[in-house]
Protein backbone atom coordinates (compact mmCIF):
# COMPACT_ATOMS: atom_id res chain seq x y z
CA UNK A 1 0.00 0.00 0.00
CA UNK A 2 3.11 2.58 0.73
CA UNK A 3 3.94 1.87 -3.21
CA UNK A 4 0.38 2.98 -4.32
CA UNK A 5 0.74 6.34 -2.16
CA UNK A 6 4.19 7.19 -3.35
CA UNK A 7 2.70 7.84 -6.70
CA UNK A 8 -0.94 8.01 -6.18
CA UNK A 9 -1.68 9.87 -2.87
CA UNK A 10 -5.33 10.94 -3.40
CA UNK A 11 -6.63 7.54 -5.16
CA UNK A 12 -4.77 5.74 -1.91
CA UNK A 13 -6.53 8.04 0.40
CA UNK A 14 -10.37 8.03 -1.70
CA UNK A 15 -9.48 4.12 -1.75
CA UNK A 16 -8.82 3.55 2.26
CA UNK A 17 -11.50 6.17 3.46
CA UNK A 18 -14.22 4.76 1.31
CA UNK A 19 -13.25 1.32 2.43
CA UNK A 20 -13.26 2.52 6.12
CA UNK A 21 -16.89 4.81 6.04
CA UNK A 22 -18.63 1.91 4.13
CA UNK A 23 -17.58 -0.29 7.23
CA UNK A 24 -18.53 1.80 10.22
CA UNK A 25 -21.98 2.39 7.57
CA UNK A 26 -22.67 -1.52 7.40
CA UNK A 27 -22.23 -1.50 11.48
CA UNK A 28 -24.09 1.50 12.31
CA UNK A 29 -27.64 1.80 11.06
CA UNK A 30 -28.12 5.57 12.45
CA UNK A 31 -24.74 6.75 10.60
CA UNK A 32 -26.03 4.87 7.45
CA UNK A 33 -29.15 6.63 7.04
CA UNK A 34 -27.36 10.08 7.98
CA UNK A 35 -25.16 9.45 5.79
CA UNK A 36 -27.08 9.15 2.56
CA UNK A 37 -28.35 11.37 0.44
CA UNK A 38 -31.41 12.91 0.58
CA UNK A 39 -32.61 15.13 -2.54
CA UNK A 40 -35.80 15.89 0.12
CA UNK A 41 -33.43 17.57 2.69
CA UNK A 42 -31.12 19.30 -0.14
CA UNK A 43 -34.10 20.80 -1.86
CA UNK A 44 -35.25 22.51 1.80
CA UNK A 45 -32.17 23.53 2.77
CA UNK A 46 -30.27 21.25 5.01
CA UNK A 47 -28.07 17.18 4.60
CA UNK A 48 -26.13 19.04 1.70
CA UNK A 49 -23.16 17.40 3.32
CA UNK A 50 -24.84 13.73 1.59
CA UNK A 51 -23.76 15.12 -1.74
CA UNK A 52 -20.34 13.79 -0.40
CA UNK A 53 -20.98 11.44 2.20
CA UNK A 54 -23.36 9.24 0.59
CA UNK A 55 -20.60 8.67 -1.88
CA UNK A 56 -18.37 7.41 0.55
CA UNK A 57 -20.70 4.10 2.02
CA UNK A 58 -22.36 1.15 0.02
CA UNK A 59 -25.40 -0.61 0.10
CA UNK A 60 -23.76 -3.64 1.12
CA UNK A 61 -20.66 -6.27 0.06
CA UNK A 62 -20.99 -6.77 -3.09
CA UNK A 63 -21.87 -3.33 -3.96
CA UNK A 64 -18.43 -2.25 -2.16
CA UNK A 65 -16.45 -4.87 -3.95
CA UNK A 66 -17.77 -4.31 -7.39
CA UNK A 67 -17.12 -0.50 -6.61
CA UNK A 68 -13.46 -0.77 -5.31
CA UNK A 69 -12.37 -3.39 -7.75
CA UNK A 70 -13.62 -0.82 -10.37
CA UNK A 71 -11.68 2.17 -8.94
CA UNK A 72 -8.73 -0.57 -8.34
CA UNK A 73 -8.36 -0.91 -11.99
CA UNK A 74 -8.65 2.37 -12.99
CA UNK A 75 -7.90 5.01 -10.47
CA UNK A 76 -4.42 5.05 -8.96
CA UNK A 77 -2.78 4.73 -13.02
CA UNK A 78 -5.51 7.68 -13.51
CA UNK A 79 -3.23 9.88 -10.97
CA UNK A 80 -0.39 9.25 -12.58
CA UNK A 81 -1.19 10.27 -16.07
CA UNK A 82 -3.62 12.88 -14.87
CA UNK A 83 -1.45 14.29 -11.81
CA UNK A 84 -2.73 14.81 -8.15
CA UNK A 85 -4.69 17.86 -8.06
CA UNK A 86 -6.58 16.96 -11.27
CA UNK A 87 -7.82 13.37 -10.17
CA UNK A 88 -8.81 15.33 -7.07
CA UNK A 89 -11.03 17.79 -8.76
CA UNK A 90 -12.44 15.57 -11.23
CA UNK A 91 -13.19 12.78 -8.60
CA UNK A 92 -14.72 15.19 -6.01
CA UNK A 93 -16.56 17.10 -8.85
CA UNK A 94 -18.23 14.14 -10.50
CA UNK A 95 -19.12 12.90 -7.28
CA UNK A 96 -20.97 16.08 -6.77
CA UNK A 97 -22.18 16.60 -10.40
CA UNK A 98 -23.08 12.97 -10.99
CA UNK A 99 -25.76 13.18 -8.04
CA UNK A 100 -27.81 16.66 -9.41
CA UNK A 101 -30.22 15.02 -11.27
CA UNK A 102 -31.11 12.51 -8.44
CA UNK A 103 -31.58 15.57 -6.53
CA UNK A 104 -33.53 17.18 -9.06
CA UNK A 105 -36.17 14.05 -10.15
CA UNK A 106 -36.64 13.33 -6.18
CA UNK A 107 -36.81 16.66 -5.10
CA UNK A 108 -39.98 16.28 -3.50
CA UNK A 109 -40.19 12.21 -2.55
CA UNK A 110 -39.18 12.12 0.94
CA UNK A 111 -38.30 8.51 1.07
CA UNK A 112 -35.91 8.36 -1.42
CA UNK A 113 -32.80 7.39 -0.76
CA UNK A 114 -29.39 6.51 -2.04
CA UNK A 115 -25.65 5.69 -1.37
CA UNK A 116 -22.58 4.36 -3.33
CA UNK A 117 -19.31 6.05 -5.06
CA UNK A 118 -20.59 4.62 -8.20
CA UNK A 119 -20.87 8.62 -10.12
CA UNK A 120 -17.14 9.18 -9.25
CA UNK A 121 -16.08 5.83 -10.00
CA UNK A 122 -17.65 5.88 -13.47
CA UNK A 123 -16.11 9.38 -14.09
CA UNK A 124 -12.54 7.48 -13.01
CA UNK A 125 -13.69 4.73 -15.26
CA UNK A 126 -14.26 6.97 -18.69
CA UNK A 127 -11.54 9.54 -18.14
CA UNK A 128 -9.52 6.86 -17.76
CA UNK A 129 -10.79 5.21 -21.07
CA UNK A 130 -9.81 8.41 -22.88
CA UNK A 131 -6.14 7.84 -21.81
CA UNK A 132 -6.15 4.61 -22.82
CA UNK A 133 -9.80 3.11 -25.18
CA UNK A 134 -8.06 0.00 -26.26
CA UNK A 135 -6.40 -1.22 -23.01
CA UNK A 136 -7.80 -4.89 -22.50
CA UNK A 137 -9.86 -5.56 -20.02
CA UNK A 138 -10.91 -9.30 -18.82
CA UNK A 139 -14.86 -9.31 -17.58
CA UNK A 140 -16.42 -12.21 -15.64
CA UNK A 141 -17.02 -15.17 -17.96
CA UNK A 142 -15.30 -14.06 -20.90
CA UNK A 143 -12.41 -15.18 -20.99
CA UNK A 144 -10.78 -13.01 -23.85
CA UNK A 145 -9.76 -9.15 -23.26
CA UNK A 146 -12.35 -6.52 -24.25
CA UNK A 147 -11.08 -3.19 -25.61
CA UNK A 148 -11.58 -0.55 -22.44
CA UNK A 149 -13.90 1.24 -24.82
CA UNK A 150 -16.40 -1.21 -25.30
CA UNK A 151 -16.42 -2.34 -21.56
CA UNK A 152 -17.43 1.40 -21.11
CA UNK A 153 -20.40 1.23 -23.82
CA UNK A 154 -21.71 -1.99 -22.10
CA UNK A 155 -20.80 -0.61 -18.49
CA UNK A 156 -23.17 2.89 -19.63
CA UNK A 157 -26.13 -0.14 -21.11
CA UNK A 158 -25.71 -1.99 -17.96
CA UNK A 159 -26.35 1.12 -15.84
CA UNK A 160 -29.16 2.28 -17.87
CA UNK A 161 -30.83 -0.92 -17.74
CA UNK A 162 -30.12 -1.13 -13.58
CA UNK A 163 -31.68 2.19 -13.26
CA UNK A 164 -34.43 1.60 -15.18
CA UNK A 165 -35.10 -2.02 -13.07
CA UNK A 166 -33.40 -0.13 -9.57
CA UNK A 167 -35.76 -1.43 -6.30
CA UNK A 168 -32.55 -0.40 -3.97
CA UNK A 169 -31.24 2.63 -2.70
CA UNK A 170 -27.71 1.76 -5.20
CA UNK A 171 -27.94 5.47 -7.40
CA UNK A 172 -27.56 4.36 -10.46
CA UNK A 173 -28.65 7.13 -12.24
CA UNK A 174 -25.18 8.35 -11.47
CA UNK A 175 -23.35 5.97 -13.40
CA UNK A 176 -24.38 7.74 -16.61
CA UNK A 177 -23.58 11.28 -15.40
CA UNK A 178 -20.34 10.59 -13.84
CA UNK A 179 -19.83 9.08 -16.97
CA UNK A 180 -20.41 12.13 -18.72
CA UNK A 181 -18.79 14.61 -16.01
CA UNK A 182 -15.50 12.25 -16.13
CA UNK A 183 -15.32 12.74 -19.73
CA UNK A 184 -16.19 16.63 -19.69
CA UNK A 185 -13.59 17.61 -16.61
CA UNK A 186 -10.87 15.34 -18.09
CA UNK A 187 -11.36 17.39 -21.46
CA UNK A 188 -11.37 20.71 -19.27
CA UNK A 189 -8.18 19.85 -17.33
CA UNK A 190 -6.33 18.10 -19.94
CA UNK A 191 -7.34 18.59 -23.74
CA UNK A 192 -4.32 17.23 -25.29
CA UNK A 193 -6.40 13.76 -24.38
CA UNK A 194 -8.65 13.75 -27.53
CA UNK A 195 -5.78 14.21 -30.14
CA UNK A 196 -4.24 11.16 -27.80
CA UNK A 197 -7.79 9.29 -28.21
CA UNK A 198 -8.28 9.90 -31.55
CA UNK A 199 -4.66 8.81 -32.33
CA UNK A 200 -5.42 5.17 -30.69
CA UNK A 201 -8.39 4.62 -31.91
CA UNK A 202 -6.96 5.40 -35.58
CA UNK A 203 -3.89 3.06 -35.01
CA UNK A 204 -5.95 -0.39 -34.82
Amino acid sequence: MQEYFTYAPVASVIFAATLIASLLAFYNEELHLKWMLHPYSINRGSKFYTVITSGFIHRDWSHLLFNMISYYFFAFRLETRLGHWQFAVLYFASLVLSDLPSIQKHKNDIWYHSLGASGAISAVIFSGILFDPLAGMYLMFIPIAVPAIIFGVLYLIYCWWASKASRDNINHDAHLFGALSGIAITIILMPGVIPLFLRQLGAR
